[in-house]
């Protein structure tokens, strides 16, 4: 409304005074008197808006727009330094996950070639293999208590050690651990067990610690072909190449000295060794699916059990037989016996903590990077000449053992990766063509010429 009124000082002058009016808006009340800028920008985009129709406009609006931009750009600062600090937090758990993956591999395979080499070490004067592995075997009854002293360093819940056995006992079944199930699921396990460390031990006796270690590496091609077979895994080509390469590097070592002697039948001990320990882990994963660490530490614990009540008769038949003789015990070298089961134990321990803690891949690079230590520990110590056959074997067994390790969607994250990069090369090849076309017009104009464009 426009009215008239007489001004302060009694003056006949007319004042015109704008009364506010306020639209209504579905939702809110809207104030459309503008504030006038020093410029004006802002009312010449209220125009703007209110000519061309432009949909959700309200008198006001470039005034409401700017003020969440403003709330926005307040709010970006904070937003970026806590996903900085998330980024970061990430990247540094990742780095410290690495860096004890690579502390775990260097400590598997060393702890491998030690047990490995302490063998050979106790059979020139004691060479009793199925009396070491049940000794070795015995250890595993450690694993739990070892478990759940670490259970009680690393967590604040603590549990009694009957609690914590009965939480783990769940890997048997809901009812935990019965006799019934004890027998029927530590049995055959325990048996498999059993028969890898004595044809691993056999096989020792015959070919140097290199070929041993080689050849057992082959029974991650065994866990392929038997997961594909009997677990119905997805098939890979890639690890077919790799199986395939572990039986050419099988045949090549045993065709080393010639398919007779000694060397064939340690071929066929190892290979025996790497098949049920492939058997074991197919079987495993089959009855027992994945187990964390406490059930694991709980299940090796119980085959130790069993191996001491159940086992222990074996030894005894080889020994009055004479297959396995051996003097007083006092005689035995205890020394050796006891530090290869403590260092067979660390290698079970590591091999199941690293998995929990840092990458699985990185625990079997560490079980790989046992050939060549056993390889330098026999050129050095030993004085072992390798032939060119052998050398090839073991290089062909390591490299299918490396292709195996691949993971199942390696092809597909290889063809994204080639896509990007050539995508990327692209990309920088059309910047230089325009770039080049661009300082050619330029030069072009320059030097007064013109260039007229093709129909």
């Amino acid at each position: 409304m426009i009215s008239t009124e007489g001004a302060e000082g009694g003056g006949d002058q007319p004042c015109f005074q704008l009364e506010t009016l306020s639209t209504h808006l579905p939702g809110k009340l809207v104030d459309t008197t503008s504030k006038v800028t020093a410029n004006g920008v802002q009312d010449i985009e209220d125009r703007i808006l209110r000519i061309t129709g432009y949909y959700g406009y309200y008198p006001g609006y470039s005034s409401h727009r700017r003020e969440e931009g403003s709330e926005s750009h307040a709010d970006t600062p904070g937003s970026e330094t806590s996903a900085e600090g998330t980024s970061y937090q990430a990247f540094a758990n990742t780095l410290l996950k690495v860096l004890a993956g690579l502390l775990f591999v260097l400590c598997v395979s060393s702890s491998w070639v030690g047990t490995t080499q302490l063998v050979q070490l106790t059979f020139k004067s004691f060479s009793c293999p199925f009396f070491i592995s049940w000794f070795s075997t015995n250890w595993n009854i450690l694993f739990f208590p070892l478990y759940y002293g670490g259970h009680l360093v690393t967590t604040r819940d603590k549990q009694t050690p009957i609690q914590k056995f009965r939480e783990c006992s769940r890997l048997f079944g809901e009812d935990g651990m019965t006799l019934k199930l004890f027998l029927k699921r530590t049995a055959p396990f325990s048996i498999l067990w059993t028969l890898t460390n004595y044809l691993y031990l056999l096989a020792l006796r015959k070919l140097t610690a290199t070929d041993v270690s080689a050849l057992y590496c082959c029974h991650k091609a065994f866990v392929f072909l038997l997961s594909w077979i009997v677990l119905k895994d997805r098939f890979m080509g890639v690890r077919i190449v790799a199986a395939i390469m572990a039986i050419t590097g099988i045949v090549m070592m045993a065709y080393a000295d010639g398919f007779h002697g000694d060397s064939i039948i340690g071929v066929a001990l190892a290979v025996g060794s790497a098949s049920t320990s492939a058997l074991y882990k197919v079987l495993f994963k089959m009855f027992l699916g994945s187990a964390n660490l406490g059930e694991v530490a709980h299940f090796l614990s119980t085959m130790g059990v069993f191996n001491l009540l159940f086992i222990s008769f074996i030894p005894l038949i080889l020994y009055f037989t004479k297959v396995e003789h051996w003097g007083s015990l006092s005689s035995l070298p205890w020394g050796y016996l006891c530090g290869l089961a403590g260092l067979w134990l660390v290698f079970n321990i590591l091999v199941n903590v690293g998995v929990v803690l840092t990458y699985p891949i990185l625990i079997s690079i560490g079980t790989l990077l046992s050939v060549p230590g056993n390889a330098a520990v026999d050129v050095l110590k030993h004085e072992v000449i390798f032939s060119v056959v052998r050398l090839a074997a073991t290089c062909i067994i390591c490299l299918g053992f490396l292709l195996l390790l691949l993971p199942e969607e390696w092809d597909s994250v290889t063809l994204r990766f080639l896509a990007a990069f050539a995508d990327k090369k692209s990309e920088e090849h059309g910047e230089e063509l325009t770039e080049s076309s661009i300082h050619t017009r330029s030069r072009s104009r320059a030097n007064g010429a013109v260039s007229i464009p093709l129909a």
